[in-house]
């Protein structure tokens, strides 16, 4: 990254899946941090209060995203789609995977209350996830939020329950078809990277800037090395579930390419 400015964060959530903020927050928070767009990227769920690909709110570009997770080769990985204009078959799978999350949160919540011997003020509902039952999990013990997923409802915790989610290739063509750009999320972040980023030599981008890379990038060569070979756009956001937008992000170069990438208008 360079000392120019960041002005585009590209991976937000909001209450519509696990994060803290509101739609009407986003453009609060992005002016907090001096950006001039945000892109809405809920886990596996498409923002009912966006109604097209992108759109202006007190002034801040709010790019209508998803991320959606995926089975590749044994592992799971997650794919960010930009600029949605939602398919029939996108909803229909987005739909299947709210129900499964709905029962799936359902049996966490009851694993935790029988583990810890504690009653959850939180009740299973589309768009919930792991982070919303961790937050319920700190109201009534002294853990925090990573003590609860370090110790019970991370990939291996006892309180774990596994979601039932589309194959890669199944889950690029629902993106591709209703996405102007579609890209690995936080390429670093899997058991596997090599494997992860050869998934995309079938996709547009990838996650290079993410607040945590530098801690869990263990060959940042590699990621180069895939942007070089696949062409790959280079995109980046904060992959915030608070209030606090801007983390990391896009220069104003990198969003240049962006934006020219998917064809949104220049501002």
């Amino acid at each position: 990254m360079t000392d120019e400015p960041l002005v585009a964060d590209l991976h937000s959530h909001t209450t519509n899946s696990d994060g803290e903020m509101a739609l009407a927050d986003v453009p609060v928070a992005a002016k907090a941090a001096n950006l001039d767009a945000v892109a809405i990227t809920d886990h596996d769920r498409l923002h009912p209060g966006l109604d097209t690909p992108w759109e202006y709110r007190d002034g801040v570009r709010l790019i209508h995203g998803i991320e959606l997770r995926v089975e590749a080769d044994g592992q799971r990985v997650d794919l960010l789609g930009y600029g949605v204009e939602p398919t029939m078959d996108l909803e229909r799978e987005t739909e299947r995977l709210q129900t499964d999350r709905v029962q799936r949160g359902r049996q966490i919540i009851e694993n935790l209350e029988a583990e810890l011997g504690v009653e959850l003020d939180i009740e299973a509902h589309p768009g919930l996830g792991r982070p919303n039952i961790a937050r319920a999990v700190t109201e009534v013990t002294d853990l925090s939020v990573n003590d609860v997923f370090d110790r019970y409802i991370g990939d291996d915790g006892p309180c774990f329950v596994a979601r039932d989610v589309p194959d890669f290739e199944t889950g690029r063509e629902l993106l591709e078809d209703a996405c102007a750009l579609v890209g690995l999320a936080h390429p670093f972040r899997y058991d596997d990277p090599h494997a992860a980023l050869e998934l995309c030599e079938h996709l547009d981008a990838v996650e290079r800037w993410y607040p945590y890379a530098d801690d869990i990038d263990p060959e940042p060569d590699l990621l180069a090395e895939a942007i070089g070979t696949f062409d790959l756009l280079s995109t980046g956001g904060s992959d915030a579930h608070d209030h606090t937008l801007g983390v990391s992000g896009m220069t104003p170069t990198a969003y240049d390419r962006f934006l020219a990438a998917t064809e949104l208008p220049h501002p």
